[in-house]
């Protein structure tokens, strides 16, 4: 198709504020959608519609006739809005030239909207403001408009006003994609560039590339080759979604679809990789996509060691589908083989551990999340590591640094109190406090929330800045912060660079044996009270043995709490009725007996509850 008649675009929004149903209307209107009751079309996982929310960018082809009677090709790619996914926004963006920026019309501009927006002006694409939710009782869309116009910089004259749910603004929305968003600048006659923004493993055609085809053309049965590692095959199927796949025999410049390579060995594809022909190859690649660095890691294991291999095979096609995690092999004494994973945030942790269990019938333990640190040692060298049990000995270290992001949160302006205590209490350090809208006055007076006053309670907002140790915020910091708010507050966060912290590695042993997959990596001053949490925690959760089961918390060789999970017993003289009293000591002596050895021998089942007792340590 001529590339003047094709535009390529994004749904960017903060989580929850409809970006998905206005999608759902974009498919309805042009055709995409025949069954009105459908919802959430472009959410192909089962986890997505589940919990209301977008985990994977999806790509789909819409056929639009405009007001004057041109017909256009949409290519729409829809991207998630929680924080923990921005590497997919990321990558969607970096395959389009125009984007919408969908805002909610009750709660205004939020933490990831604004992280959104920088991530377009990154990419130097042009942006559509639409406000959403227009016929919600409580919405105020001119004043929101003029929030947007405020903080974002747009005109007001260019927002579009909207319902995904009814359909108002749909088609405002559609002549604003072909008429502001500019078309593709590839020429079907130049050697052959296709952009790999997404991945995934398919059992009988291989690796299946998602591909936005930014100079020349790709023919079916033509061969190709990955220019970074200049591996070669022969494309088995090409095509594009409708959302269904649709076979075709050729993708031309400006057009996005998806390119079946029958490649098996699951590390030859990669995203961010540049496709080209072997019959007019490309001179250079394009601009790769920027990997992202996993910021979380924790370690998986199966429960039943024989599916070892199965995990392994999961982890490496999950990585064709997501390409922001990492895994490498490991051993525990306690748990003994698995996989040390990197994740982006806790969301996607949970969620790639209810893949796994979902989609490959994995039953698996996974231990406690953690962050990466950088050791420097008395002799100078430096270490980093992601977790616990591979600290050095404390004689060893001078100072550990760790992780640290700016935090950004948009409130109402009646819990800055509460957050400022809730951020501060997490070692967070306070840097700047701005008002959104001018007409707020700082000692304005709190008041409660009811359904009347809702409209001036979002209005009087604030944005807080912190820079907060990583690990602070990673467990249940977002959860808090809804609570305390009453879900009206959000938060986005950025890495920023390490700093030194009074930090220690405290060992758990159980029955005393040392649980290196219970190492965590706390701050000194409050490792007293973590550690006796923590032990607590675990007494409740293991089952009551036939012996004594001793659980410590230890810094070194210093234990600092301990709790006994007693004995189950046996009355070993029911059957004494009466009788000489040294016969009842001989049979108590022998329970004694029996129990010291069981206890010497025994071993301790540790349920997967254990491992998350360290995620609530903050939470009480």
């Amino acid at each position: 198709m001529n590339p003047a008649y094709i535009r390529n675009f994004s749904i960017i929004a903060h989580i929850d504020h409809g970006k998905s149903t206005l999608a759902d209307r974009l498919l309805e209107q042009t055709g995409n959608l025949q069954n009105n009751d459908a919802s959430q079309i472009l959410d192909t996982m089962e986890l997505e519609k589940e919990r209301g929310i977008t985990i994977k960018a999806q790509a789909v082809r819409l056929s639009y006739t405009s007001t004057d009677s041109s017909k256009y090709q949409l290519n729409l790619i829809d991207t998630p809005g929680h924080v923990d996914f921005t590497h997919e926004v990321s990558k969607s963006l970096q395959a389009c030239e125009g984007a919408l920026l969908v805002i909610d019309a009750t709660q205004g501009v939020q933490a990831q909207t604004l992280a959104h927006t920088y991530f377009a002006i990154e990419h130097d694409i042009e942006i559509i403001p639409v406000i959403n939710k227009v016929d919600v009782d409580v919405a105020e869309p001119e004043r929101i408009a003029q929030e947007i116009s405020q903080l974002l910089g747009f005109k007001i004259e260019d927002i579009i006003f909207a319902s995904a749910k009814d359909g108002t603004g749909i088609n405002e929305i559609l002549e604003a994609i072909v008429k502001r968003i500019p078309s593709p600048k590839g020429d079907i006659q130049n050697p052959l560039q296709g952009f790999i923004f997404d991945s995934k493993y398919d059992a009988y055609k291989g690796a299946i590339a998602y591909i936005r085809i930014l100079e020349g053309q790709i023919k079916q049965d033509e061969i190709i080759k990955l220019m970074s590692n200049n591996i070669t095959s022969e494309t088995v199927e090409i095509g594009y979604f409708i959302p269904e796949p649709m076979t075709s025999n050729i993708l031309s410049a400006g057009e996005v679809g998806y390119l079946a390579t029958g490649l098996k060995k699951l590390g030859d594809l990669s995203v961010g990789d540049t496709i080209t022909s072997i019959k007019n190859p490309a001179t250079k690649p394009l601009k790769s996509y920027v990997e992202v660095n996993p910021t979380v890691f924790a370690s998986v294991y199966p429960v039943e060691n024989e599916n070892l291999p199965i995990l392994k095979d999961a982890l490496q096609k999950l990585i064709l589908n997501d390409s922001s995690l990492q895994f490498e092999p490991e051993t525990s004494l306690a748990l003994g083989s698995g996989y040390r994973c990197g994740f982006l945030g806790l969301l996607h942790m949970d969620i790639v551990q209810e893949r796994l269990e979902r989609e490959y019938g994995l039953n698996l333990i996974a231990t406690s999340p953690s962050v990466i640190y950088s050791i420097t040692r008395k002799d100078g060298q430096i270490l980093t590591i992601d977790n616990p049990s591979k600290m050095p000995p404390a004689n060893e270290i001078d100072h550990i640094d760790e992780p640290y992001v700016h935090l950004t949160i948009i409130t109402p302006s009646e819990f800055i109190g509460t957050l400022m205590k809730l951020a501060t209490g997490r070692r967070g350090d306070f840097k700047k406090l701005e008002y959104l809208n001018q007409n707020i006055s700082s000692n304005k007076n709190q008041t409660e929330i009811t359904e009347t006053n809702t409209k001036q309670f979002i209005q009087n907002r604030v944005s807080l800045e912190f820079n907060i140790p990583l690990s602070e915020i990673l467990i249940d910091f977002y959860d808090k912060l809804k609570s305390i708010t009453q879900g009206y507050a959000s938060m986005d966060y950025t890495a920023i660079d390490p700093r030194p912290g009074n930090l220690v590695k405290m060992d758990i042993f159980i029955n005393g044996e040392n649980v290196d997959a219970l190492a965590i990596i706390v701050e000194r001053s409050s490792a007293y009270d973590k550690g006796r949490k923590l032990v607590d925690k675990i007494k409740e959760l293991i089952p009551r043995q036939l012996f004594a089961v001793a659980i410590q918390a230890a810094i070194g060789n210093k234990i600092i709490a301990r709790s006994t999970i007693s004995a189950l017993r046996k009355n070993v003289l029911a059957k004494c009725y009466g009788g000489d009293v040294t016969r009842k000591r001989k049979l108590l002596q022998k329970q004694a007996a029996g129990k010291k050895r069981m206890k010497r021998l025994g071993k301790v089942d540790i349920p997967q509850e254990v491992f998350l007792s360290v995620l609530s340590l903050n939470q009480e």
